[in-house]
């Protein structure tokens, strides 16, 4: 069995939460790193919800300089609508130095959800 640690870092963006309204998560900085993944981990929705969720990119880490990720520099899609009780993934293979989550509320009440960034390939391993 191989070494599954060593060269991972791990960047909560959103802390597991109910989260009632548009939600920005905090930024993940890839110095260091060639790889970032999203993970996304939701649990009940009420109130007939509709949220998204999305991924921003930035070289700095002020708010209003966070765009959404173009298409091209995405691995993999995310959903439409989040589904309650799922497990989603995204890869990240832009060049900025930051990234975020941003959970965007069309509609209903609330959705629990968390948001994780899985840093790999790092310049110097092992990783702290």
């Amino acid at each position: 069995m191989k070494d599954g640690i060593s060269g991972l870092g791990l960047v909560a963006s959103l802390v597991p939460a109910v989260v009632t309204a548009t939600t920005k998560g905090s930024h993940a900085d890839l110095q260091g790193f060639n790889r970032a993944t999203l993970i996304i981990n939701t649990g009940a929705i009420a109130g007939d919800g509709l949220y998204v969720i999305a991924m921003q990119e930035s070289d700095t880490t002020t708010d209003g300089d966070f765009v959404d990720v173009p298409a091209a520099d995405l691995l993999g899609a995310l959903p439409d609508a989040l589904e309650a009780s799922t497990v989603y993934k995204q890869g990240y293979k832009g060049s900025k130095r930051y990234v975020r989550a941003v959970i965007t509320k069309t509609s209903g009440t609330s959705v629990a959800a968390g948001a994780v960034f899985v840093l790999g390939h790092p310049h110097d391993a092992p990783v702290a």
